[in-house]
């Protein structure tokens, strides 16, 4: 589910698959079922070139790709000028123009972050605006979605990388979760949005990363980026996508392990699969496989096979779908 998940993120943010905005069909290829413009080409020759190094087995193949797809794009907007796709200055609409960044030469290379929002926040303050219960329900639901969005990325990058025990597990997860946990309140203290396990860390993983060194090297280098962002601003994201989508393809082999004969595996796991990127939500995802699996198994009569804190979790996750109702009933 979670490959689909990423592999929809990388096409969508590439253009290849758009929004029709009216009508029955909720997405098309393209504008308006057609693939126009410079941005697609520059996204094509990307993926062309991944899937070219990785069947040739060439290390750092998917790192080559963006690189050379960045140069690319450079010189066809430099020679034709295509522009963003959305000015947010005038809302002008372009959709042969490119997703984010707009490729160019950096005037220059490194610059100062700005800091001022780092710990401007008020712990207590919340709760001048919004009623306990509310606030209450509103960090159950950053914790539910946190928590299983954190356990989804573990879990699908830990079987894609070989990290699993005999029996599934990912070893000293909950060294894991603590991480994430302190991250996310780091998050918080300086005022950005919550903080948690990156599902594009598959991308490491498809080139090799296996230890925690890896972790360390990415965390570093996105302390580098705050200095180097005008250089980092240079790569659009018709450059970078072809590896979200590589990386789906990597992550969806892991399907071959499901068990599609026994329903109470199967369903759940299709479940799981098709609503993480039909919802844009992990969560729901694997939400809906804990429910339905909890369901088919009593339903089966083997009640005893399902663990008290899977049914405790598939109970959290009934009052999760149904916040909003309950938020109404209590408002």
């Amino acid at each position: 589910g979670i490959g689909l998940f990423i592999a929809l993120i990388g096409l969508v943010d590439a253009g290849f698959v758009r929004k029709t905005g009216s009508g029955p069909v909720p997405v098309t290829l393209g504008d308006n079922g057609t693939l126009v413009g410079w941005p697609i080409i520059v996204f094509a020759c990307g993926l062309a070139l991944m899937i070219i190094l990785m069947v040739k087995k060439v290390k750092g193949a998917l790192l080559i790709g963006i690189a050379s797809a960045t140069v690319f794009a450079i010189v066809i907007e430099s020679a034709l000028k295509i522009g963003p796709g959305f000015n947010g200055a005038t809302g002008a609409v372009n959709p042969k123009g490119w997703g984010l960044n707009v490729p160019a030469v950096p005037t220059t290379v490194v610059a100062t972050p700005d800091f001022s929002l780092f710990g401007n926040f008020n712990l207590l303050g919340s709760f001048d605006r919004i009623p306990l219960i509310a606030a209450i329900l509103f960090i159950f639901t950053l914790l539910l979605s946190d928590f299983f969005d954190t356990v989804g990325t573990v879990t699908a990058i830990g079987h894609e990388a070989g990290l699993v025990d005999k029996d599934g597990n990912i070893p000293n997860n909950d060294r894991i979760l603590l991480v994430d946990s302190l991250a996310a309140v780091a998050g918080g203290a300086g005022s950005i949005s919550s903080n948690t396990s990156y599902i594009e860390s598959a991308a490491g993983v498809g080139e090799g990363a296996r230890t925690g060194l890896a972790s360390v090297v990415t965390g570093v280098m996105f302390l580098l980026t705050t200095f180097f962002a005008p250089l980092v601003a240079v790569i659009p994201y018709e450059a970078a996508t072809p590896a979200l989508v590589i990386v789906g393809f990597l992550m969806m082999t892991q399907i071959k392990h499901i068990d599609w004969a026994d329903y109470g595996i199967a369903i759940p796991a299709f479940l799981t699969i098709i609503l993480m990127p039909f919802t844009y939500n992990i969560s729901v995802g694997i939400g809906a496989g804990f429910i339905t699996h909890v369901g088919i198994r009593l339903v089966q009569g083997r009640r005893k096979e399902v663990h008290p804190l899977l049914q405790l979790v598939s109970l959290l996750f009934l009052v999760y779908f149904l916040m909003s109702p309950i938020n109404a009933l209590i408002s």
